[in-house]
């Protein structure tokens, strides 16, 4: 007899609707899977067998072939057990091949016919959306997960019994509810005032806060650059549902993460120098996963000494930093994964790290530096709209209070500004502004022209640069209230050009 039900696997950060045939005919006792299972999928027949056995299920000993469609498709991880479970039954005549009609199931089976955990609860139940599934069986410990996007009713199950008992209508299990799914309240992060001195790193960080724009920061050892950047994400708007759904999605189906509803916080991100070009922007053997770009998707990629990256690695956000996503096309899949991020850089000023410092002398060549400034490239440094230097603090302003900017009152002044930008442009930031709207948002008088052709000229300036100095300006304008942008706006925007000025120098 065959048997039919609806699974899932997991394809990039989505998932790919799998049918589950299973075929009951005369032959040898054996269970066959077919259509491309990788080691987890095949593996799952003894899990099955236990699961089934343990529920006091007895299959006869028959052939059975269990076929995974379409083919062409690679199936991985641990998401068809319960399919394959089910489907088996219905072959055997157990339960009637109705009760699978129009449900999407998918979970773990361990030998005694429990659920466990899966990854990608959230990517799972949007495709059961697109489907139109009436309903949706997932783990008990993923359910809440699951239903976070309202689109199907999602069924929690302990394990494969109670599925059955649910199926078979000897019980109801009510689908899980909307109270247990809200986002829960951001955990307080490091406050901006416990980082002495640093006034002016402390202003651009405000900047970047409120328009969404790249940092680099460039400083001695010691003088606060990770600090600083550690703090941004507290000085981020909240996430709204839908961009926490997009976060879960991803961090669901691509790390080991409890499935415990959605994510609250904007994702930090900082991979070791040492990462490679697939681990920064996706990638791996059989269908390609997501990469660091991706999994800081609607928060900040810090990369802490920048000039140390591989280069490719570096070459590769140039793509993402402008359009927002990156397409990997792998032999198995040809996939696109978002990576709408901030990118947050520091680097020393030197190799040694001591160049400009008072208190130690540099002992690099003027050759050494300029080889060590140039693992950076030109068109990499024109995708970054600020490069600010960070001096080393002297230790009177270690010693003293705790002085200047907190984080609750930058806060209060990036939202404000962040309110202006989504009247203006529908939700998006001054970083994402277009060239069309740069004209019209970002006019300037006959001062700031001039001022803006000077810089062009004098520090050699890209039409790219050119753009991402009047979004800043027009971000500081914002923090001002200041509908206009002047002049003064203009100035501190080509102030933050660092590199740009001593490439020029």
């Amino acid at each position: 007899m065959l048997a039919r039900a609806t699974a899932a696997t997991p394809w990039g950060i989505d998932a790919r609707p799998i049918q589950v045939e299973v075929d009951v005919h005369a032959g040898l006792p054996q269970m066959q899977i077919v259509g491309l299972p990788d080691t987890a999928v095949r593996e799952s027949r003894e899990r099955v067998r236990a699961a089934i056995k343990n529920c006091g299920f007895r299959l006869p000993p028959r052939a059975v072939t269990i076929n995974l469609a379409p083919a062409d498709v690679r199936k991985v991880g641990n998401h068809l057990d319960l399919a394959i479970a089910l489907a088996l039954l219905a072959a055997h005549e157990q339960i009637p091949q109705e009760a699978l009609e129009g449900r999407l199931f998918c979970g773990e089976l361990g030998l005694d016919g429990g659920t466990r955990p899966i990854r990608g609860s959230l990517a799972i139940a949007d495709l059961a959306r697109r489907i139109a599934s009436r309903e949706l069986f997932l783990p008990q410990a993923c359910a809440a997960e699951g239903a976070a996007l309202r689109g199907v009713p999602v069924i929690g199950v302990e394990g494969l019994a109670q599925a059955l008992d649910h199926l078979l209508g000897r019980t109801t299990l009510i689908p899980v509810t909307e109270p247990a799914l809200s986002i829960p309240d951001p955990e307080p992060g490091p406050d901006l005032l416990d980082v002495r001195g640093q006034e002016a790193a402390k202003r651009a960080l405000e900047i970047a806060a409120a328009g969404g724009h790249n940092l680099l920061f460039i400083g001695p050892p010691g003088s606060g650059k990770t600090m600083l950047a550690r703090r941004l994400p507290g000085l981020l708007p909240p996430l709204s549902r839908e961009e926490a759904l997009e976060v879960t999605k991803i961090h669901s189906i691509a790390l080991d993460l409890p499935c415990a509803g959605l994510v609250s916080q904007r994702p930090f991100r900082a991979p070791h120098h040492g990462i490679s070009n697939a681990g920064m922007i996706g990638g791996g053997a059989g269908v390609p996963g997501p990469g660091e770009i991706t999994l800081a998707h609607r928060g900040v990629l810090f990369l802490d000494e920048l000039p140390e990256f591989q280069r490719g690695a570096l070459e590769a956000l140039r793509q993402p930093l402008e359009e927002g996503h990156v397409m990997l096309a792998r032999a198995y899949a040809r996939l696109r994964f978002p990576a709408r991020f901030q990118l947050l850089a520091a680097m020393n000023p030197c190799p040694c790290g001591h160049l400009g410092d008072e208190r130690h002398e540099c002992e690099c060549s003027p050759l050494r530096i300029q080889r060590y400034r140039a693992r950076i490239s030109g068109p990499l440094l024109d995708r970054i709209d600020m490069h600010v230097e960070v001096p080393a603090v002297p230790i009177r302003q270690l010693q003293e209070a705790p002085t200047g900017t907190s984080t609750a009152q930058a806060v209060e002044r990036i939202l404000s500004a962040r309110q202006h930008q989504t009247q203006r442009t529908a939700g998006r930031v001054n970083a994402d502004l277009t060239p069309q709207e740069i004209e019209t948002h970002c006019a300037l008088d006959k001062a700031g022209q001039a001022l803006l052709e000077t810089a062009f000229d004098r520090l050699g300036l890209s039409a790219r640069a050119l753009h991402r100095i009047q979004r800043v300006a027009r971000t500081i304008a914002d923090l001002q209230d200041d509908g206009s942008l002047r002049t003064v706006h203009l100035a501190e925007a080509i102030g933050y050009r660092t590199l740009d000025r001593r490439m020029a120098d």
